[in-house]
């Protein structure tokens, strides 16, 4: 009995080990870490700072959003430690600013419309039809008769490019379109207007807005990690050059169980480090 107790003793205190091991790695650790970009990542981000500055005070880490374009501009510049895009950066991104890529998330992007609206699905067609201003009215598509009012994101942003090249087939966009400039605003603006389009990140989508289908597809992060879902993308943190430091601490703990159970948490797909 005594040895059976034992073991117990030790296999919970194995287990206590190994789940403080990946904050462990900051015990001793001073300094700071600046993170800015895709407002995609902010759930993520904001959680693991969380956890690492209750885990060690003399650790201060800021997250700021602004969209991926940002992301690239000031971790190239050296404004940041690390900036997040929601796409893959470009050639010239990485010969200009010498950017080191660490996709840790997958994310799918939604359509979404106001909950009051009946509509339930809508093709690639349709959609790229209402973007370009050649449907304008719901009826159209088998909604109310009301004007419809197209909703979409700022220059730069990797969710507007992600929607452009897989939803709307690079498309063109109506001069009408009002512009956002986050997920969380997009999301706000299409749950106060009852005649609006819009598009989010999956791990966005709540009750304040509905997700109607997509050519047949229904948007959530399962069907977008095993491939029943097409508009999708990768999550990037990015640094210029190799991350040393707290920030390559920082990246690993993303990585960690514990990253990925943060990850999941924030509605996304973990993704093994490359």
């Amino acid at each position: 009995m005594k040895k059976l107790i034992f073991a117990l003793a030790l296999c919970l205190f194995a287990a206590s080990v190994a789940a403080a091991a990946p904050l462990d790695t900051f015990k001793g650790q001073k300094g700071k870490i600046d993170i800015a970009g895709g407002t995609a990542h902010i759930p993520v981000m904001k959680e693991a700072a969380k956890r690492i500055m209750a885990a060690n005070h003399d650790i201060r880490i800021t997250v700021a959003g602004g969209g991926s374009g940002v992301g690239v501009k000031q971790a190239g510049e050296g404004l940041v430690e690390i900036g997040n895009t929601g796409r893959p950066l470009k050639k010239d991104e990485i010969s200009k600013y010498g950017l080191v890529s660490f996709p840790f998330a997958i994310d799918g992007v939604a359509v979404v419309v106001n909950p009051s609206n009946k509509i339930g699905e809508l093709s690639f067609a349709q959609l790229a039809d209402i973007y370009a201003g050649k449907i304008t009215n719901w009826k159209q598509v088998g909604g109310d008769d009301a004007e419809i009012n197209v909703y979409g994101r700022e220059d730069g942003s990797g969710t507007r490019e992600v929607f452009t090249d897989k939803a709307i087939k690079k498309g063109e966009v109506t001069a009408k379109t009002n512009v956002v400039n986050s997920n969380g605003a997009m999301k706000t603006a299409v749950a106060k207007d009852p005649r609006a389009i819009g598009y989010v990140g999956i791990g966005h989508i709540d009750k304040s807005v509905k997700a109607p289908k997509l050519e047949g597809m229904t948007a959530t992060q399962e069907n977008a990690a095993n491939g029943k879902y097409s508009v999708v993308r990768d999550l990037y943190m990015n640094t210029k050059g190799k991350p040393t430091g707290l920030t390559a601490l920082f990246i690993d703990y993303i990585f960690t169980p514990e990253g990925a159970e943060i990850i999941k948490d924030s509605g996304y797909i973990p993704l093994k480090k490359k």
